[in-house]
């Protein structure tokens, strides 16, 4: 377990800072790819492009400090945490799923796969407990951590590129468009599969809270709100976003920028989405109404989440490889940020009756 600089950011408490967010000190010294708060602890773990996942505590006042770090071979793509706290899981380009024991400060492997593993998710269940690991190798392979081969395998249509759990709903994203809803009390087969209603890439599936739909992002400006059960299908919509005009005189939206991540708020059910135009927003699916614009950052934004209690939301700035090699300038933002969340952001709008 090693130990990183132990300096402080800002706080967010105060009330000159209550209006700004906090960056984070000694964020990770490549793009940051994934972000994961503690169920039990406001600990946020994140991975990053350059091979670590680190582990911060961020105080009551959003002063954080770096608690811990540990390597993977290659990129890490994904980080979670397992329901009580005690563990993080990670994935990563060197095709390995490994797991961080908080408690002792060791690190082991506990997944194996012919590609990178794109995407790590925690399933808790009455059955127990198990490692969900989506990979570009084609498949979902199920792991408990006591054995080293995988509980079951699932063969994907494609590739994964994007993967997400509410209990007993887990939606898998693929290469060309192909989306799997899985029921998890049945989790080799697929409960229903479809192609994306978006016409584009998907970049990122997020389950509702409610376990009853998921969000899909598209690398086109787009989502759509999906829910699972045929009579429900009425309320599915899609909207575009993270699109800009090609001059301020010309309202074209013609610059249209990836949808990268979607985070719903815990306890409201409202969600955010980023993109590689470096703004956020936070959003109320059932009013159809934009709760929130971020002021853009000075870059992508990657990946975003919510504490357990939503009341801090995490986000990067970092490059994101939308542009291919030709955005990778120098000095290009590598920033991890905090936002303390009011009330009025992230409730729902009363819907008129």
């Amino acid at each position: 377990m090693s130990f990183f600089g132990s300096s402080t950011s800002g706080t967010l408490g105060s009330a000159a800072a209550a209006e700004k967010d906090i960056e984070v000190a000694d964020p990770p010294t490549d793009s940051i790819s994934s972000l994961a708060f503690s169920p039990s602890a406001d600990y946020l773990a994140v991975g990053s492009w350059d091979n670590n996942v680190r582990i911060y505590e961020v105080g009551t006042n959003g002063q954080t400090q770096g608690k811990a770090m540990y390597p993977h071979q290659g990129p890490v793509l994904s980080v979670c945490w397992n329901r009580d706290g005690s563990k993080i899981l990670s994935g990563g380009a060197d095709n390995a799923g490994r797991m961080f024991d908080v408690t002792t400060g060791q690190a082991s492997q506990v997944a194996q796969h012919d590609a990178p593993i794109k995407v790590v998710r925690w399933i808790e269940s009455p059955q127990g407990s198990v490692l969900a690991t989506g990979s570009w190798d084609k498949t979902v392979k199920y792991w408990d951590l006591r054995t080293p081969t995988p509980v079951s395998t699932v063969q994907l249509p494609e590739r994964c590129y994007t993967l997400d759990v509410v209990f007993p709903l887990m939606v898998v994203g693929t290469a060309e468009r192909h989306i799997q809803v899985f029921n998890l009390q049945n989790p080799t087969t697929p409960f229903k599969t479809l192609v994306s209603p978006l016409k584009w890439q998907t970049r990122v599936v997020s389950c509702f809270p409610s376990a009853n739909g998921f969000a899909v992002g598209s690398i086109e400006g787009r989502v759509a709100i999906q829910y699972v059960e045929e009579k429900d299908s009425s309320n599915n919509f899609s909207f575009k976003c993270h699109r800009r005009d090609q001059s301020p005189t010309t309202k074209d939206q013609s610059l249209v920028y990836a949808v990268n991540d979607i985070s719903f708020h815990p306890v409201h059910g409202t969600f955010s989405t980023c993109g590689s135009d470096g703004t956020i927003n936070f959003w109320d699916k059932d009013a159809r109404t934009r709760l929130k614009s971020f002021e853009p950052a000075p870059g992508p934004v990657p990946c975003t989440a919510f504490n357990r209690t939503g009341t801090i939301f995490a986000y990067a700035v970092s490059y994101d490889w939308s542009k291919g090699h030709s955005g990778m300038t120098p000095g290009h933002p590598n920033k991890l940020m905090l936002h303390a969340c009011k009330d009025d952001e992230v409730k729902r709008k009363q819907t008129k009756r």
